[in-house]
């Protein structure tokens, strides 16, 4: 038998070592694999029984109802034109569907519903948990890797829990009772981590409170319940009634890419902006270099349009205001309800100075700005974005908004 010296095994060492850093590596997901929710993550919000709303709720994607009738459908103002598959409503940026409108939406949300059935089923069904019973239920406070987690009882959430993992990690959280987050807590996201790869399967009610903020696919086999100025990034799918005060709901993914709005008239003529070219889709067809020489082009085109209306000049009387306001904070990224630093003062100090008052006195007026983003907030920009066109008008301060406020200082 030939015998190997001690080069030969260093060698082969070596060239293995080439080899596998020379090899593609895919992305690791941690946790579960993600539960399909099939058309049912077509919708915002789905129910079978009722979706109901008081006060000034923004909505951003499509919801829907069966088999219940639209007449199920309250507080929303629905427009239903004649022979119309969808109504419409100012509170919802998207469209709304029952299965009493023209073809083909009776059919599509009977496969809707059925896919939220199964995909309930299917989160329900998954075993081998990573935790059982963790914290007897009270996971507030945690910090919770991707995984699968389970209860036979309810879980709350008194005070901020954070999910921590990447982009493409998966939590799933079966819980055999209720889910009750406290007012004003929030469920974190870190380290990259999606709303969209989070579900939260709830045998019992599910119940976010005041002002709180969650993150997430509800998968509810009762009903869901948002309290007065509540933020749900993610889906609120029940198999009988969601009930809204008040509240923000977000579609995930609908927050990064939003549709732009053309650039309000200015005083003066100003020079032609390029015109945008079209986007290719950024599904996995799209290569890398494609996304990157669109990222590369819009960069470009909005410091072209900086530089153009920047170059008009200030009308704004408050522009001292506004400039001590921006020396302090950058606005570079997304805000919103339960979001708290010194940008959100600056947000606060333009809002107010431009007429969008935060509040008339007291906590939020000119001069008492603070540093966290609460439900006057959030009205007093929804109706700044409303008055420039910027659509939705929900209140949420992320892409498009920014690079208005850099353009408009």
């Amino acid at each position: 038998m030939k015998k190997f010296n001690k080069n030969s095994i260093i060698s082969i060492f070596v060239v293995s070592l080439l080899l596998v850093l020379a090899t593609p590596i895919a992305a690791q997901v941690a946790g579960p694999a993600a539960v399909n929710l099939g058309s049912a993550g077509n919708f915002v919000i789905l129910s079978k029984t009722g979706i109901s709303t008081t006060g000034s709720t923004s909505i951003v994607g499509d919801i829907g109802i069966s088999p219940a009738a639209a007449t199920y459908i309250t507080g929303f103002g629905l427009s239903l034109p004649a022979y119309g598959a969808f109504s419409t409503s100012s509170l919802v940026s998207g469209k709304v569907y029952a299965p009493g409108y023209a073809d083909p939406t009776p059919a599509n949300l009977t496969t809707a519903v059925s896919d939220m059935e199964i995909a309930y089923t299917d989160a329900a069904g998954r075993t081998n948990p990573t935790a059982t019973e963790l914290g007897a239920g009270n996971i507030g406070g945690m910090t919770l890797a991707p995984g699968l987690y389970k209860w036979s009882t309810g879980v709350t959430i008194p005070t901020d829990v954070t999910l921590s993992g990447s982009a493409n990690d998966v939590w799933i959280f079966q819980i055999a009772q209720n889910l009750d987050i406290s007012s004003a807590a929030k469920v974190i996201l870190s380290g990259g981590a999606k709303a969209g790869n989070i579900f939260w399967q709830v045998a019992g009610q599910t119940v976010i409170g005041t002002t709180a903020v969650f993150n997430g696919n509800i998968l509810d086999q009762t009903a869901i319940v948002l309290n007065t100025g509540a933020t749900l990034n993610g889906r609120a799918l029940a198999q009988t009634a969601v009930t809204l005060d008040s509240n923000t709901v977000i579609m995930p993914g609908n927050t990064a890419t939003p549709a732009v709005p053309a650039t309000p008239a200015v005083s003066t003529v100003s020079p032609a902006v390029p015109a945008t070219s079209a986007i290719p889709a950024t599904g996995n067809s799209a290569s890398t270099s494609d996304r990157a020489g669109l990222i590369a082009q819009t960069s470009s085109q909005i410091s072209t349009l900086q530089g153009q209306i920047k170059a008009q000049g200030s009308a704004n009387p408050n522009a001292n205001a506004v400039a001590n306001a921006n020396a302090n904070a950058s606005f570079n990224r997304n805000l919103t309800v339960g979001t708290t630093g010194n940008d959100v003062k600056a947000l606060q100090v333009w809002l107010n100075a431009h007429g969008y008052a935060v509040a008339s006195s007291g906590v939020g007026s000119s001069g008492n700005e603070t540093t966290t983003f609460g439900g006057l907030t959030r009205k007093a920009l929804a109706k700044f974005q409303a008055k420039v066109g910027i659509s939705p008008a929900a209140g949420y301060f992320g892409a498009i908004t920014r690079t208005y406020l850099s353009t408009h200082q």
